[in-house]
């Protein structure tokens, strides 16, 4: 499929664009975001671009700022400044009859962008999303789990630990087993990948800025699950079943408080879902956008 960078600008940020164009365009717009992390557009979505595009789809997935190949923005990176960034990328790409979707991240934007512009999407797909909980984890630890990262967020212990990290393939290799499930995923060619976008880009200290935002002492600041009923976008929710980041269990009860929300558990998967099992993600993807009105 033919493959394109371009750039947006909106306020205060220059945003890189990859775009796959189908041949013959017999679906609609699909604006695909990124996870935090060392994560990007072509890193999420190489595998996915091209699948949709070759069904028809015009496929936008854009770095955000301080990742990939966007340089940081003039703006701290928060919840609420990175959803208007979405809603302002739309209207520079002029988009009108377009899906959204995406990963963990990107997951809580585009939820996000469906609270901050009702209507506007024509279907959501939400994979491993962020913004369904109210703490970083579930049970007895939770709270524990939730003021030990916010100290160390607070005294740049973890991030020394994740410049630490991001440089050993072996060490990126075992971090992996936890997102990636699939040994036969899990490939060098993705660690080398993980490491090269830890190392040249921004992503890295772009997230731990995110997440100074967003990881309270108690909680989490960003917790949509009381405001998904008033969301009458189609939805389909995508989600490991080994995810550890984000339990099955939210994901199900985030289908069900969606007024026209579906979930789809992927067997054996786990938090970045679309590498692990692109072979049931990619599917079950054009098939929802195949029933957008």
């Amino acid at each position: 499929m033919p493959t394109r960078r371009t750039r947006a600008e909106v306020t205060g940020a220059t945003v890189s664009v990859l775009e796959w164009t189908p041949a013959r365009a017999t679906g609609r717009t699909v604006l695909l975001l990124h996870g935090g992390g060392a994560d990007s557009a072509e890193l999420s979505w190489g595998e996915v671009g091209p699948a949709l595009a070759a069904a028809g789809h015009r496929v936008v997935a854009p770095d955000h700022p301080g990742f990939g190949r966007s340089p940081r923005a003039d703006w701290e990176l928060t919840q609420e400044h990175l959803v208007a960034y979405v809603g302002e990328l739309a209207d520079a790409l002029e988009l009108t009859d377009y899906a959204i979707g995406g990963l963990s991240l990107g997951g809580g934007l585009a939820l996000g962008h469906l609270l901050d512009r009702p209507s506007r999407a024509r279907g959501a797909i939400l994979l491993g999303t962020f913004g369904i909980m109210p703490r970083l984890t579930d049970g007895r630890l939770g709270g524990p789990n939730q003021a030990l990262t916010y100290a160390l967020l607070r005294t740049g212990v973890l991030a020394a630990m994740t410049r630490s990290y991001v440089r050993s393939p072996r060490a990126m290799e075992r971090g992996l087993r936890e997102i990636v499930r699939s040994p036969s995923a899990r490939t060098p060619e993705l660690v080398q990948a993980v490491i090269g976008e830890a190392s040249s880009t921004d992503g890295i200290a772009a997230f731990a800025e995110w997440q100074r935002d967003q990881v309270g002492w108690g909680g989490l600041r960003t917790d949509y699950s009381e405001r998904l009923g008033s969301i009458a976008t189609p939805t389909l929710l995508i989600h490991g079943e080994l995810d550890s980041g984000v339990p099955l269990s939210r994901a199900e009860a985030a289908a069900r408080a969606l007024p026209h929300g579906e979930l789809l558990s992927v067997p054996g998967a786990g938090h970045w879902v679309q590498r692990d099992r692109p072979d049931l993600v990619i599917p079950a993807m054009t098939s929802f956008l195949g029933t957008l009105r």
